[in-house]
């Protein structure tokens, strides 16, 4: 039985490491006990990473980390990692999150398991023993949060350390490959989630305490109803950072209790196990209390007037307080260093200074050669939110250092590190993409519009890449609060009327990326597919690097190709409508130039309503809720197709409406890329009453059906409607005049799917045509007479008036004509529209025919042979 495992009977908490959390096991099970307590979990931490905390929700079936209670009540997640924890638990969780990226501290190239207990399935197996290993009960099992191995807290500890990535490992951006400098940026910032996420509260913002402490309620001993009549609740402060914030905790005593239970029960409150001797409580001196002691310091509570001392009607306060040491040991972590140790101990004195200390370390490092001036000692606070990192001065006294921690937080002092640093020349380069220009500049040019509106410090910022047709420039700065003051105020920032955004990108060292890798560059419209795209940034940020997911709101497909354009071979999949895809084909064609890789193959995972080029693809009419691994599975073993992409030129050669000064002149020349289709008359005009139907009330598209139905909606009302489209356009296909039928609407097809799947071609064999095909360089033209017949070829009951095949098409507009590309609808003036292949043929990925292994075998894939040690069996 593994002691995680809660079954009906008698259970103890666990006397020595869990006395101040909610763990609890079989008394037999207590030699068995692996999970460290919540109280020391932070001197377990190897390399201090910073947890990416999104907005509270409520997530069901799952446990706090911190506490390991049920998450009833609104709670945090990370957005990295699989923590979980209440909102008054946050401050207690330790820096333990994935490390994602190589920031100039603690960089390693080899990388071991990443585990994270509980919250696993209650099918979850063993990697070691093959038994269940996850429960929805109680915080149980392991697993490595890169690779997905599954195991118990009792067998993990035999796994082999190094991680290998598991199934996903070809396209998983490893961390060794990636560079971010990140100081004064949020994790937020950092990872490119939207900051519209997050809430307003923050773990440096002043909270309600009485909120805060309601929640845990710490008490000595579970007595019944009579006895809770004679308790006392007390407020508990753990130094001046939580006076000034307002931030407590609350305990119950009884009214008769000895000082040491109260301090014990003040500990447990805020998770610290240390002994009680070590620690006093002094009053609140906002509050007039009657006395500087919590009770009655001797055995003879009876003969005291406790009454005098409790006030019933308002909750006594209190600070917890370590008391003065003359001398005390402290751990120096030599981690940057690479000595193969973890920490070494040392016994400071009221004489140490951080000079003193680093002389007396060296040695006990193998380092007894070194000059003592070429190292420092840095403090490390290892906050939930944020890692703060501070250089001592060599003349600090190192236990006045310790007092100063402790009498701003006792809970402080237990997420403090000293780290023993090598002085080197510290190099700063910040990578901020901004966007939103104005196109076609000189470098010149962008720099001067950069100086005038964000007044920008020429001698610590350059513009390293200059992207002219797309207005946007990527900064590289190399000084931390510069980087900081641009972000934020290009928030607030516009130039011709036109807001800028800037997004903080990682530098992706592609010398280091294995040969065999071929990482995944994910985008996500989180506005598609009735909002599931949020889930998927979530779940696909958790499977892979999330350095390479990116969110399409947030600055749109370019800065994910700025970031991978010296990737060697690298993959594409767009989450999100046809609409989406075309959004990121038509960014992928203008940098394509750029790119080491210039021609990645794009996959494709549906959001949209139509979804016509993945169901072409076979990746399916819509996502409905798929497991995200699978999908990336299938990513991994798609096959590899080609597309044609067209260019569409519209020459209006009549003035456009509403001309300034009362003078006419032509629109310009627009030029519009297409993938799937181009619609002119009935069908596009459906599409222009939808798109307006959208405008005016966003909050209801936000479903497949309803879009549905609105598309059903405005056809119904077009049915009677009658356009000799024919009469109002002439067309030419391959130099030659096309005579054409009566109909209502014109459509150029050049995949075998319209309309949400349905074949307007149809499928009856033709000697005047070649069989349609995605790649072979040829549109389709076909004719529709209306909305009846429409509806019987999306019915499948006919198919369209097949009209002419070609590969250069010109269209000439006797009258405005609706006009709708992929989807996007608008009035046509009159003119021309010409159709012409655009360049070379994008490289697709289309669904694997092979049946998919039952979804058992594909969590085992994840494992992928994870080896056991044989020595720990």
């Amino acid at each position: 039985m593994q002691p995680e495992c809660i079954l009906p009977a008698t259970f103890e908490t666990c006397e020595q490491q869990t006395r101040v959390c909610n763990f609890m096991s079989h008394e037999k099970c207590l030699k068995n006990v692996k999970i460290p307590c919540s109280c020391i979990a932070p001197s377990l931490v190897r390399v201090p990473v910073a947890h990416c905390f999104g907005p509270p929700g409520h997530y069901k079936r799952k446990f706090c980390t911190v506490c390991r209670k049920s998450l009833e009540s609104p709670a945090f997640r990370c957005e990295v990692c699989e923590l979980h924890v209440h909102t008054d638990c946050i401050l207690f969780a330790c820096s333990d999150c994935r490390q994602c990226h190589q920031d100039g501290h603690q960089d390693h190239d080899t990388y071991h398991h990443h585990w994270r207990e509980g919250n696993l399935s209650s099918s979850a197996r063993c990697e070691v023993c093959k038994k269940t290993c996850g429960s929805s009960e109680v915080l149980s099992g392991m697993r490595c949060e890169w690779c997905g191995i599954l195991a118990h807290a009792a067998c993990y500890i035999i796994v082999t350390p190094e991680c290998t990535f598991g199934r996903l490992r070809n396209m998983i951006l490893p961390p060794s490959c990636v560079q971010l400098f990140s100081r004064n940026f949020s994790k937020l910032h950092c990872f490119r989630i939207s900051e519209s996420l997050q809430t307003e509260a923050d773990e440096d913002d002043d909270v309600d305490g009485s909120t805060q402490g309601s929640v845990k309620d710490v008490q000595i001993s579970t007595d019944s109803s009579k006895q809770n009549c004679s308790k006392q609740t007390l407020k508990i402060f753990d130094g001046n950072d939580a006076v000034k914030r307002n931030q407590f905790r609350l305990i119950s005593v009884p009214r008769i209790a000895k000082n040491e239970e109260v301090v014990e029960a003040a500990l447990r409150a805020y998770y610290i196990n240390d002994d009680q001797q070590e620690y006093e409580l002094q009053t609140f001196t906002q509050q007039a209390l009657l006395s500087d002691d919590v009770i009655n310091r001797n055995d003879a509570a009876e003969d005291s007037n406790l009454g005098s001392v409790f006030r019933e009607s308002v909750p006594e306060a209190w600070i917890i307080r370590a008391k003065p040491k003359d001398e005390e040991v402290i751990r120096i972590y030599p981690a940057w260093l690479k000595v193969g140790m973890a920490y070494v101990s040392l016994r400071v004195n009221k004489d140490s200074t951080t000079q003193t200390v680093i002389k007396e370390v060296l040695p006990l490092l193998g380092r007894q050669m070194e000059c003592p001036q070429n190292f420092k000692l840095v403090e490390v606070l290892m906050g939930s939110k944020q890692v703060q990192r501070m250089i001592l001065d060599n003349q600090e006294l190192i236990l006045n250092r310790l007092k100063d921690i402790r009498k701003t937080s006792v809970r402080q002092m237990n997420q403090t590190r000293f780290y023993i640093v090598e002085n080197s020349q510290s190099i700063v380069r910040v990578n901020l993409f901004v966007g939103g220009l104005p196109p076609q500049l000189s470098p010149e040019e962008y720099t001067n519009i950069l100086k005038d509106e964000l007044a920008i410090k020429t001698n610590v910022v350059s513009v390293s890449h200059v992207y002219q047709a797309q207005g946007a420039v990527v900064l590289e700065i190399s000084c931390f609060s510069e980087a900081e003051r641009i972000y934020m105020l290009v928030k607030d920032t516009t130039v011709n009327d036109k807001p800028l955004n800037a997004v903080v990108i990682p530098e992706v060292m592609a010398s280091k990326i294995p040969q065999n890798c071929c990482p995944l560059l994910v985008f996500v419209n989180p506005k598609s597919g009735g909002l599931k795209g949020r889930d998927l940034l979530y779940s696909f940020r958790k499977l892979l690097n999330p350095h390479q997911v990116f969110e399409l709101t947030n600055g749109g497909p370019l800065p994910g190709f700025h970031t991978f354009s010296k990737v060697p071979s690298f993959r594409v999949l767009v989450c999100g409508g046809d609409g989406t895809v075309g959004w990121v084909l038509g960014a992928l064609e203008e940098i394509r130039h750029k790119l080491v890789c210039s021609e990645p193959s794009v996959a494709i995972l549906p959001l949209g309503t139509g979804n016509d080029l993945g169901r072409v693809l076979r990746w399916g009419a819509g996502y409905s809720g798929e497991d995200p691994y699978s999908v990336l599975v299938s990513v991994d073993e798609a096959d590899d197709v080609l597309m044609d992409r067209w260019t569409i030129l519209l020459d209006a050669e009549e003035p456009s409406e509403g001309a300034e000064n009362g003078i006419a002149e032509p629109e310009p020349p627009k030029i519009v890329q297409m993938n799937n289709y181009c619609g002119l008359g009935i069908d596009a005009e459906l599409s222009l009453d939808f798109h307006h139907a959208r405008e005016e009330e966003p909050g209801k598209f936000n479903s497949r059906f309803h879009n549905k139905g609105v598309y059903v909606k405005v056809g119904l009302q077009k049915i009677s409607h009658t356009r000799n489209l024919h009469k109002d356009i002439k067309l030419q296909v391959d130099q030659h005049e096309v005579e054409l039928p009566s109909i209502e609407g014109l459509i150029f097809i050049n995949i075998p799917s319209w309309g949400s799947g349905a074949d307007l071609w149809g499928s009856e064999s033709d000697n005047r045509f070649e069989k349609p095909r995605i790649d072979d360089g040829l549109l389709e033209v076909v004719g529709v007479t209306g909305v009846v017949h429409m509806g019987q070829v999306q019915g499948g009951f006919r198919s369209g008036i097949r009209i002419a095949q070609g590969s250069y098409f010109r269209v000439t507009l006797l009258k405005p004509i609706p006009v709708q590309v992929d989807g996007e609808p608008w009035i046509q003036a009159p003119g021309q529209i010409i159709i012409s292949a655009a360049g070379p043929k994008v490289h697709m990925l289309k669904k694997s025919k092979q049946k998919q292994k039952k979804t058992g075998s594909l969590k085992e894939m994840r494992v992928d042979s994870m080896s056991v040690s044989e020595g720990g069996r």
